[in-house]
């Protein structure tokens, strides 16, 4: 099993390769989902971008709500929502979008969703 900076970089690569940010949180964690990697990939992927561009909810925090579905862990995902948002300030997508100058990017975010996801899996 990986270790959490051996995910992080996981994610990295994959956000290299053009993966959106829900797409990159998933696919780190697709040696645990109960789905093959082209389904996962299908599944995260109207999310990026706040939901496919409507500018709703973060799709880090989207990718972590699906890894938790999968793997029958929904009642973590509140938790990880609340953390999500004390350290970055919101779950919004265009409001962390404005936040970016401030230190944050949509690499910076997956980065600490997967690290979340790692510390608790």
């Amino acid at each position: 099993m990986e270790n959490v900076e051996q995910r992080v970089a996981r994610a990295m690569q994959l956000r290299a390769q053009g993966c959106g940010c829900c797409q990159a949180v998933v696919l780190t964690f697709a040696d645990l989902l109960p789905i093959d990697s082209q389904s996962a990939a299908n599944l995260a992927q109207p999310f990026a971008r706040g939901m496919s561009g409507t500018k709703q909810t973060c799709g880090c925090v989207t990718g972590m709500a699906i890894v938790c579905g999968l793997l029958g862990q929904t009642m973590m995902f509140k938790g990880l929502a609340n953390q999500f948002a004390q350290e970055q300030g919101e779950l919004g997508c265009p409001q962390l979008l404005a936040l970016q100058g401030a230190g944050h990017s949509c690499d910076d975010l997956v980065a600490a969703a997967v690290r979340q996801l790692a510390e608790i899996l």
